[in-house]
């Protein structure tokens, strides 16, 4: 999932400043007149008039929100009256709603539905963004009245969400540089606009790196083993590049998955993970190492500034965890057992190897196979033979009857709105009393234009506006396989439970009910805001729930109970694989964020001696090589990646109250949603989870359900 955060907010703006003028042509005016962002969109639910908006649209209409939201906050600056929490605070959470209107609209789109001049307008706004930004986070002033507020507010009667927004805004500025001398402060400038510039060609390089490469194919034999679907899409992307009659594989996970874990050609399978785990490392002017070394360098002396060891020690005092000595316990806990489970694994694998005549050493690019096939013996269960059960609109279909019997939503397609791609498909979401709750994007469908993996954004955040309530308007975005002209969509196990992940996001945004913009939706802790997604997952596999949407696409079986037993009993398999390969991704993002000389680095060797320190066996490649780690390059997860199991720490825990009671108990959900899913970032989220829970969570149910318990 991606979340918007000040460094890509601040990446994308610094040529606007350069591009001020006062005297218009009559063609700017025109188009000013003329641009969607700049009037009344008169579109049902105030959706974006995708139909109208152009690109070349977004630079002026951020010149304007850029002015307006200056002029909002030289308004609270003038501010004549003695600084209250209205006129400073609540002034402040209010400004750059245009600002955000539009930058929301671009980043939603560079990322799901990007092409040249979208990046190019992004690495044009890039360091105008960053320069507005810094002008308002290092403005003595503004700043000034704040802190006047943040020194009074033992004596002021506040709500605990006035509370939490004064002290969220105030760590915001103290964080962005307010309290540094005049020359920090400019040398802090310079860093933040590097950094925008580099994390943004960071995503580039990736993209254009998984685009490049293709597996053609043109022997038959050579599919072997590949299901009848998967060789239909191959053939479908084929077509797609101008090569009818052969078979096109990409590095897009719908692709690549099937192939490491069916294709018999144990030769095509090394070529493919290789290219998968040398994207931006391969010397030429999409590898990444120069960027990263830039960043890790740039990062480290932004926390020395601000008074900080590290990058990772700056991060992770404003999450759950505080320090990085809990992170590290807390993954080295896991990883302990996950190591050992793992090596089982691997000797299973490799005797299965053995046992079918052959002498080669198990490989990487070996695991799934193999994993696939032992799986089907083990437990007469493989992806290709479940797919069929899980066609995409059946799936979607029992995700939207599950959180109707949660919570009593309604989940409606609005067929006149317009929408950014073919592909897309828009849902207005109501309350059981029929009341407006948000609107949906689902975007589920791979293609080149858009960046890998799945997440959730928000196009509009809920809040409160000039008095008048905002409804959310979110974002979903996946990389399923697109229906060829002979089959459906149909979805691997894991990427069911994907879909159920980011729709969990879609519901914290959905669901807030927040008055202040700063802390809404999804804008709380890295390493919470992974609880409402991951806990969601466990509806997408339970028995009772697979029973209402697994249906085979041809003959609209039910999923039998035989198969629901069999997908119980191999619930723990290869979880030593699956954890290790997470985990050690995890423990490279802190090794690279705490490191004490970040001088001449060679990424390469340090991230091999990272893993081998670790004991990382030879068989697991980390879940991501350094050079397209996007998460921490480009995301918002550097120093944060560990979020995922912490959160899975959580939500572990939490279902066990629905387990309890039912996992469709009305209560529990009702308190789950009220405690959890509508207040934002509004409460320090441990008292969050203990008003639901009654206590503290604790690491063994999650260890249980990983099969890693002592």
């Amino acid at each position: 999932m991606k979340i918007l955060n000040y460094f890509v907010i601040v990446a994308v703006m610094l040529s606007l400043f350069s591009c001020k003028n006062s005297n218009k042509t009559k063609k700017e005016e025109a188009n000013m007149n003329t641009n969607p962002f700049l009037s009344e969109y008169n579109t049902d639910f105030n959706l974006y008039p995708f139909d109208k908006i152009k690109t070349e649209h977004y630079i002026p209409a951020f010149k304007e929100a850029l002015k307006k939201h200056e002029a909002e906050i030289q308004a609270i600056i003038d501010n004549k009256e003695e600084p209250n929490f209205e006129n400073v605070i609540d002034a402040f959470d209010q400004s750059g709603y245009l600002l955000y209107d539009v930058y929301n609209c671009f980043e939603n789109i560079n990322s799901a539905n990007t092409n040249d001049t979208m990046q190019n307008i992004s690495k044009e706004m890039a360091p105008i963004l960053t320069k507005h930004f810094d002008n308002i986070a290092l403005n003595d002033k503004l700043f000034a009245k704040i802190k006047v507020i943040y020194d009074a507010k033992e004596t002021l009667k506040l709500t605990e969400e006035q509370q939490t927004v004064l002290e969220e805004i105030y760590l915001d500025f103290v964080s962005g540089g307010a309290n540094l001398k005049d020359a920090d402060k400019e040398r802090f400038r310079k860093i933040n606009e590097e950094l925008a510039l580099l994390t943004i060609k960071f995503e580039e390089n990736v993209l254009a790196e998984s685009n490049s490469y293709k597996l053609v194919i043109e022997k038959k034999e050579d599919l072997d083993g590949l299901s009848e679907q998967v060789i239909a899409m191959a053939s479908e992307t084929a077509k797609e590049e101008g090569m009818e009659g052969k078979w096109v594989f990409t590095l897009q996970n719908a692709s690549i998955t099937p192939f490491l874990q069916s294709a018999s050609n144990r030769e095509l399978r090394k070529q493919i993970l290789t290219a998968y785990q040398s994207r931006c490392n391969n010397g030429n002017e999409s590898d990444n190492k120069e960027n990263i070394k830039q960043i890790l360098k740039l990062r480290k002396e932004k926390a020395m500034l601000l008074g900080y060891k590290n990058h990772a020690e700056f991060i992770i005092s404003r999450n759950m965890a505080q320090t990085t000595d809990k992170v590290s316990d807390l993954l080295i806990k896991v990883w302990e057992p996950a190591l050992e489970s793992a090596k089982e694994e691997a000797e299973a694998l490799q005797e299965m190897i053995k046992k079918e005549g052959k002498d080669f050493k198990l490989e990487a690019w070996d695991w799934a196979y193999y994993s696939e096939k032992l799986k089907k013996e083990k437990y007469d269960l493989n992806t290709e033979t479940l797919k069929p059960y899980f066609e995409l609109n059946n799936v979607k279909e029992g995700l939207f009857t599950v959180v109707n019997k949660l919570y009593g939503l309604k989940i409606q397609e609005v067929k006149n709105a317009a929408k950014y791609h073919p592909d897309v498909t828009v849902y207005q979401v109501l309350n059981a009393d029929g009341s407006h709750v948000g609107v949906v994007y689902f975007d589920l469908y791979a293609r080149s234009s858009k960046g890998s993996g799945a997440w959730m954004n928000a196009f509009r955040k809920q809040t409160y506006y000039k008095g008048t309530f905002i409804a959310p308007v979110i974002s979903m975005v996946c990389n399923f396989s697109k229906p060829t002209a002979d089959n459906p969509s149909l979805l691997t196990y894991d990427e069911v439970q994907t879909l159920y992940h980011e729709f969990g996001h879609v519901l914290h945004g959905l669901f807030s009910k927040c008055n202040y913009y700063t802390i809404s939706g999804t804008s709380v802790a890295r390493d919470f805001v992974e609880l409402p997604s991951q806990i969601l997952e466990n509806w997408a596999t339970h028995p009772e729930v697979l029973k209402m949407y697994a249906k085979h696409y041809k003959t609209g079986e039910v999923i039998p109970q035989e198969i629901i037993e069999r997908l119980e009993a191999s619930s723990k398999y290869n979880q030593g694989f699956t954890t290790v390969e997470y985990v050690s991704a995890a423990l490279l993002d802190m090794k690279w964020h705490t490191l004490d000389n970040t001088d001449n680095i060679d990424v390469n060797k340090f991230e091999t001696e990272t893993l081998n320190k670790l004991g990382l066996i030879p068989q697991i490649v980390t879940r991501y090589r350094t050079s397209y780690f996007k998460h921490i390059f480009s995301g918002s997860y550097s120093a944060g990646y560990y979020a995922y199991i912490w959160a899975e720490v959580i939500e572990a825990d939490a279902f066990q109250a629905f387990v309890e009671k039912g996992i469709f108990d009305p209560t529990t959900a009702n308190s789950f949603r009220e405690n959890i899913l509508s207040k934002g970032g509004s409460i320090d989220p441990m008292k969050l989870y203990i008003k639901f829970r009654g206590a503290e969570p604790t690491i063994e149910p999650l260890l249980k359900r990983r099969g890693l318990e002592s």
